[in-house]
Order: C-alpha cells, then sequence, then structure tokens
C-alpha cells in the first residue's frame, strides 16, 4: 500500500509539475519578450505562488526545465524512431527535426534564451545537472545513429547530432532579427537577406549529413 501511495504522490507531483511549465510555456508564447514572474505562472495555473517555488525556485530555472520539455520531447521521438523496426534514413531524422524542434512554437526563442541564462542566471549546479541529462540523451540517440548510418565512426552520431543542433539554433538567430525590419528588406540592397528560414535550414542540414555520411549513405532508402 506504501508503495502504491508514493507511485501516486509521484505522479501527482510530475502532473502538476508539468501544469505549470504550461502556464509558463502559454505565458512564454503570449509574450516572448520577457519572462513571466513566478506569481504571474502561479495565477495562470492556478496554484499558490508558494508551490510553484517549491518546483522551480526561480523564474529562470523554470524557463530552463520548460526548453528541457522541448528537448526530451525531440530525442524520445527520435530514439522511438531509430529503436524501431524499419531502416532510418536522413528524411525519417529531418522530420522528426522538422515537427518537434523547427516547426515547434517558442522552441528556438527559447532556446536561444536558455543559452544566454545559462552563463548568468542558472546556477552552477543546475546548469551541469541540465547539461549531464542531456548529455545522456545525446549519447544514447547518438549510437543509434551510428546502428543505422554505417559511415559513422563510434562518437560519430553523438557529433553529427551536435552540429545539426548548433546549426538549426544558429541560423535561426542569424536569421531572426530580419523579421523586425518587415517590408525595408524588399529594398534591392537587402533583398539578399530575406530568407526562408525552414528552407535554409533544411538544405543546410543536407548538406552537413552530406558532408559526413556521403551522398550514397544519404540517398539509402529503407528496406
Amino acid at each position: 500500500m506504501t508503495v502504491v501511495q508514493r507511485a501516486m504522490a509521484t505522479e501527482d507531483k510530475e502532473e502538476r509539475g508539468n501544469a505549470i511549465l504550461d502556464a509558463a510555456e502559454a505565458l512564454y508564447l503570449e509574450h516572448p519578450d520577457r519572462i513571466a514572474s513566478v506569481a504571474e505562472v502561479a495565477q495562470a495555473a492556478g496554484l499558490a505562488k508558494g508551490t510553484v517555488y517549491l518546483y522551480f525556485p526561480s523564474k529562470e530555472e523554470m524557463l530552463l526545465a520548460l526548453h528541457e520539455r522541448h528537448v526530451r520531447q525531440f530525442f524520445a521521438h527520435l530514439v522511438k524512431l531509430l529503436e524501431g523496426g524499419k531502416r532510418v534514413t536522413f528524411e525519417d531524422v529531418l522530420a522528426i527535426a522538422r515537427k518537434h524542434i523547427i516547426r515547434v512554437p517558442g522552441y528556438l526563442p527559447l532556446t536561444s534564451r536558455c543559452f544566454g541564462m545559462m552563463d548568468r542566471e542558472i546556477p552552477l549546479a543546475t546548469a551541469i545537472a541540465f547539461k549531464a541529462r542531456i548529455a545522456l540523451a545525446l549519447g544514447t540517440a547518438g549510437a543509434g545513429l551510428e546502428r543505422h548510418f554505417r559511415a559513422l565512426e563510434p562518437g560519430g552520431g553523438a557529433t553529427l547530432l551536435l552540429n545539426s543542433y548548433g546549426l538549426i539554433v544558429g541560423l535561426w538567430q542569424l536569421m531572426h532579427p530580419n523579421e523586425r525590419f518587415g517590408s525595408a528588406l524588399e529594398r534591392p540592397e537587402l533583398r539578399i537577406l530575406k530568407r526562408d528560414y525552414e528552407r535554409d535550414v533544411e538544405a543546410a542540414l543536407r548538406a552537413l549529413w552530406t558532408g559526413s555520411l556521403g551522398v550514397k549513405a544519404l540517398k539509402e532508402k529503407s528496406p
């Protein structure tokens, strides 16, 4: 009976933690230019501010937890794909990245913000623990890639995923500020800066994977 009660308590805690993150995400999508306070998140989640502090010591750590939830969802779907019965291709991995990173509302802005917070607002112990969990997921997914793409040497799968993620985030950071210029980008001297992020990032990823795996491996189809 005690074991069941503990399991239920753990489920309740996880459910409440996710409800807090859901509220934080809704507020962030509504106002991406600012970080909602703990009090605002508590009100949106229908909880006392003190309850939120039991889960997240600060608004910055709450956003980092939200970012980690995004990242873990991506890795969960990627690992599920890699551990399935069929041969995985680049197009399969790209589809996962497109659905769970590139097209997720708020994913890339939040990632960029969290990168900045890691150096200043996030306690060192919290940042290291976060990186350790992500490194574990990265290693698992990287090993899975190596089973499907034999051109990759040991450790090459994790490296390819890291480079891909850096490309996705970095290209977004370069192109995102251009949105504020609007119609000014139609001027002849600025037109080269008017880009389609999704088209460009997918082309860049395809070039990266081609360079890492070779054209033949990239175009292999599932049997």
